[in-house]
Parts: structure tokens; C-alpha cells; sequence
């Protein structure tokens, strides 16, 4: 089986969101991808791992991150990142950062004082060793903190927009596909707790694209052959339902 018949599942959604979702910028646009035309990252597309695993969709910066263009960076990265929440799940966050931060100090302080000292015995005037870094104009631009805003608010409405119809059972499959996954969610809940998630979430992030990538082939012929059964069986509970059958239109004289 082609790897091409994995397809994306399509959401319905009103026609007055695509319309505004249109309109929003091509920075936006590049951060909400594999998303219905409300913006929200369609669940129902979960078989498609062309959607989740698409580096073209990507920031390059992140991409050369998780897909481990540069492995050195990319350890670098998931390592430090992967030690402090472990730091997180053993310690409390006032503990962690405030240990971080007298480690940092100390490190600055012990270089500052050994470059001093070499200065002085080599009767040399580099300077501040870390003028480079203070010289560095740290200030947020107001441009960028309204895009990000505009992408966060764009987020947060479309996402409210799709439980409204979801729990106001708009379509009753799709409603009963999201009570399943909620149940799911009872028993992820009462196996791992927050931070947990958040490391499996992490590890997952660095691993599964680039599992992918390199086996796209065999687990998109897995996928597809996953996503036929499911969509066999979602066409037969639409078939049972009759709420789920839409009404014939009436025929004009």
C-alpha cells in the first residue's frame, strides 16, 4: 500500500471562521498548520502523520532541533532541558531555580575574578569578560510580542470555538470520539501526573520525528491500514445513529 493514501480528515467548520482564519497574516499562518478552518489543531487527524511530522511546517530553528540536523545542539538542547524537569519533578520550582541561579552566579563570579587576575599578572586590559554580553540589547520588540499575542489569542478562540462544538454535540460522532478520548484521559490521569506528562511529552518531541523520518514508509503502510478500520467503523455508527443522518434536501418545484 502507497504511503500516499494516508489523507487528511477534513473538519467541517462554519464558513465565517475560514473566512476570518483567511485573513490572519503568513507568520500566523506558518505557526497554525494541520488545523481546521477555526485554527485548532484537528484531533481527527491523528492518522495522518504527515500532519504532526511535516519539518517544511516548522520555525528552521526548531526543526534543526527536533529532527537533529545538529546533533551536538540538539543533545544540548534535549539534555538541559530533560534535567530540569526532572530537577521540577523531585523539587519544588523555587528550589530548582533558585539553586540554577547561585549555580550560574557562582560560575560568573569565580570567571570574573580569575580573568581579573590574569589581566593583573599579564598587565593586559581586555576589559569586562562578559562585555560582549552585557552590550546586548535585550529588550523585547514590540512588534514580535503583538504577533505572538495575535497567534495566542487566535489559538485560544478557535480552540474554545471547537469545544463549544463538541460538547453541544454539533456532530454527534465527532462528540462521541472526544468522550472516548476524555475517558482515556481519566486513566492517563490517575497514571502519571502533570510533570510526568510533560517529560514524555519532551522526550517524545525529540524521538517520534525523527523516527518517522527515517521509517515513513513502513509506518505510514501501518497507519493507513489503522485508519481504514477506523474509518470503517465510524461509517458504520453513522450508518446506526439516525441523529447522525443528515436530511435529504427537499426538492423545488
Amino acid at each position: 500500500m502507497d504511503s500516499e493514501t494516508v489523507a487528511p480528515v477534513s473538519c467541517p467548520m462554519p464558513e465565517k471562521e475560514n473566512s476570518a482564519r483567511k485573513s490572519n497574516n503568513d507568520n500566523t499562518n506558518a505557526v497554525v498548520t494541520n488545523v481546521n478552518s477555526t485554527g485548532v489543531p484537528c484531533f481527527w487527524n491523528i492518522l495522518n502523520p504527515n500532519a504532526w511530522f511535516n519539518p517544511e511546517r516548522l520555525n528552521p530553528r526548531v526543526a534543526t532541533l527536533i529532527y537533529w540536523r545538529d546533533p551536538k545542539k540538539s543533545g544540548a538542547v534535549f539534555g538541559a532541558t530533560l534535567g530540569l524537569l526532572l530537577s521540577l519533578a523531585y523539587f519544588s520550582l523555587i528550589s530548582v531555580l533558585a539553586y540554577l541561579s547561585l549555580l550560574i552566579l557562582v560560575a560568573t563570579v569565580a570567571f570574573r575574578i580569575y580573568k581579573s587576575v590574569l589581566q593583573a599578572i599579564q598587565k593586559t586590559s581586555d576589559g569586562h569578560p562578559f562585555k560582549y554580553v552585557l552590550d546586548l540589547d535585550l529588550t523585547l520588540p514590540t512588534e514580535k510580542v503583538h504577533e505572538l499575542a495575535d497567534i495566542a489569542v487566535a489559538h485560544v478562540n478557535a480552540t474554545i470555538s471547537e469545544l463549544r462544538r463538541l460538547f453541544l454535540v454539533e456532530d454527534i460522532v465527532d462528540s462521541l470520539k472526544f468522550g472516548v478520548l476524555l475517558w482515556c484521559f481519566t486513566y492517563i490521569g490517575s497514571w502519571f501526573n502533570g510533570m510526568t506528562l510533560i517529560i514524555i511529552g519532551v522526550v517524545a518531541l525529540f524521538t517520534l520525528p525523527k523516527v518517522y523520518e527515517t521509517n515513513k514508509t513502513q509506518i505510514d503502510e501501518n497507519l493507513a491500514l489503522v485508519k481504514g478500520k477506523v474509518d470503517e467503523f465510524t461509517a458504520k455508527i453513522k450508518a446506526a445513529i439516525p441523529l447522525v443522518k443528515k436530511p435529504e434536501p427537499t426538492k423545488e418545484d
